[in-house]
C-alpha cells in the first residue's frame, strides 16, 4: 500500500507531545484562508509516494529522541484524505512499539475515516470556528464533518489536542475564546488547547504558485493580544 507524501521532518516539536517523527501527507480538500502551505492541496503534487516500511524507517530513526512522550505524527494537507493508509501505517507502528497522532482540519470523512480514528493514539484536532458559516468561509468546506469526526473520536474514546488559529478581525475577541471554550466540550477527552496565531510567512508562496491570497493586508496575529485569548481559554478536563 502506497501513501502520498509532502514532506518529512524527522525532529519535530509542535506537532503533539515530546519529539515528534511528522509525516505531512498531501492533498487536501480545504482551502483555509490562512493555509501556509497551498503546495500540499493537490493529491497528485507532492514529494512522492511512500510505502510503510519506509514510514518504520523514519520512525525507527526518530525512535532515540521520541523519549516517552513522542513518536509519529501524521499532518498534512489533510491526512484523513489518505485514510486506508494511516490506519495501516499506524498499525504498523503499534507494531514495534511507536504511538501515532493524527493532526486534521476537521474538513473530511469518508469509510476510512473510523479504522485511522481507532487506531490512532491521540488526534489533534483543529477548531475553524464555531460558527457553521464562519466555518465555510474560512474552510471551503462545511462543518458537517467536523461534527462526525468528534463523534467518532468520542466513539472510540480517544484523547485530543484543540488548535485554533486566531485571526485579527475574524476570531479574536473575548466572545470568540468563550464561544470556543463551550464548544470544545463536545469533545470528551481535551487535554490541551492551543490558540495559534495567525502570520504572513505564506504570502510569497502564494505568488510563486500563481494562487491569489485572500488575506492580502490582515497583519499577522499581536502577540500581547494573542497571550490575553490565551489566558480565557479553559480546558474542559482541567475544570
Amino acid at each position: 500500500m502506497k501513501g502520498r507524501l509532502h514532506s518529512i521532518e524527522t525532529f519535530g516539536a509542535v506537532d503533539g507531545p515530546g519529539i515528534r517523527t511528522v509525516f505531512f501527507m498531501q492533498g487536501c480538500p480545504a482551502r483555509c484562508l490562512y493555509c501556509h502551505n497551498p503546495d500540499s492541496w493537490s493529491l497528485d503534487g507532492g514529494e512522492r509516494d511512500i510505502e510503510i516500511p519506509e514510514i518504520l524507517h523514519w520512525a525507527e530513526r526518530g525512535r532515540p529522541y521520541h523519549g516517552e512522550k513522542g513518536g509519529v505524527t501524521f499532518s498534512g494537507g489533510e491526512p484523513l484524505l489518505q485514510g486506508e493508509f494511516l490506519a495501516e501505517a499506524i498499525r504498523a507502528l503499534h507494531g514495534i512499539g511507536i504511538k501515532s497522532a493524527i493532526d486534521t482540519s476537521g474538513t473530511y470523512v469518508d469509510e476510512y475515516t473510523e479504522a485511522a480514528i481507532a487506531e490512532c493514539d491521540l488526534v489533534l484536532l483543529d477548531i475553524k470556528h464555531t460558527d457553521a458559516e464562519r466555518f465555510e468561509i474560512i474552510a471551503g468546506r462545511k462543518q458537517d464533518t467536523l461534527f462526525q469526526l468528534i463523534d467518532l473520536i468520542n466513539k472510540h474514546d480517544k484523547h485530543v489536542w484543540i488548535r485554533n488559529v486566531v485571526v485579527p478581525d475574524i476570531n479574536d475577541t473575548e466572545e470568540d475564546i468563550e464561544a470556543l471554550n463551550e464548544f470544545i466540550k463536545k469533545v470528551r477527552h481535551v487535554d490541551k488547547v492551543e490558540l495559534l496565531g495567525y502570520h504572513t510567512m505564506a504570502v510569497n508562496k502564494y505568488g510563486k504558485l500563481g494562487i491569489t491570497y485572500r488575506l492580502k493586508g490582515v497583519p499577522a496575529m499581536d502577540g500581547e493580544r494573542l497571550a490575553q485569548l490565551r489566558a480565557l481559554v479553559r480546558v474542559p478536563s482541567a475544570e
